[in-house]
């Protein structure tokens, strides 16, 4: 278990603690620093704090890091279709009935299980369950995932999903007489 300290200088006054401790500690996301909040491995001035408290001036921060938990997943020599590769990331075409990571009840023959296999590691950033996994898709639904097999590659791309800077497409095959020829479902599909 790592112990850190921070003293919070005048030109980070005013912004948020988990992200001024994600730009501070290499390797670790806004999540995993709230998940510390939450957990109450962090404090500021020797009391709890919020992920969306306001630094001050002076601040001191402790941050206790706990020792990485050691994945518990099996990799598996499980066919997959690899459409993209490189020492970064791999870009899968997850078939239709995979699931994507382990949880209750699915805890082998996923796709984090095959990409254990063929890459030997991944990205520890969302966790022992869920290595290199920054988006995922439901298990009837076929299409392309990008897999990071470190936390840098995990981070860069888990925020240009959130500025957008990524574009995601999906196309659904409709059955019936529909009036439009083509059109765009702008909204949550029930």
């Amino acid at each position: 278990m790592d112990n850190l300290i921070f003293n919070v200088t005048d030109e980070f006054i005013g912004e948020r603690i988990d992200k001024y401790l994600s730009m501070q500690i290499q390797g670790k996301s806004r999540s995993f620093i709230q998940g510390l909040i939450t957990d109450k491995k962090i404090d500021i001035n020797g009391s709890e704090v919020k992920s969306n408290y306001k630094l001050r001036k002076n601040d001191i921060i402790n941050v206790i890091l706990p020792e990485p938990i050691e994945l518990n997943v099996t990799a598996e020599k499980i066919d997959i279709n690899i459409i993209y590769e490189d020492e970064d990331v791999v870009v899968v075409n997850k078939e239709k009935g995979m699931v994507v990571h382990p949880a209750p009840g699915n805890y082998k023959g996923t796709l984090v299980n095959a990409l254990l296999y063929h890459c030997g590691d991944l990205s520890g950033i969302n966790g022992v369950m869920r290595p290199g996994i920054v988006h995922r898709i439901d298990m009837d639904t076929t299409g392309s995932l990008i897999i990071c097999k470190n936390d840098m590659a995990h981070q860069c791309i888990a925020e240009q999903l959130k500025e957008h800077s990524i574009k995601r497409v999906y196309y659904a095959i409709v059955h019936g007489n529909i009036k439009e020829d083509h059109g765009t479902v702008n909204a949550p599909i029930g």
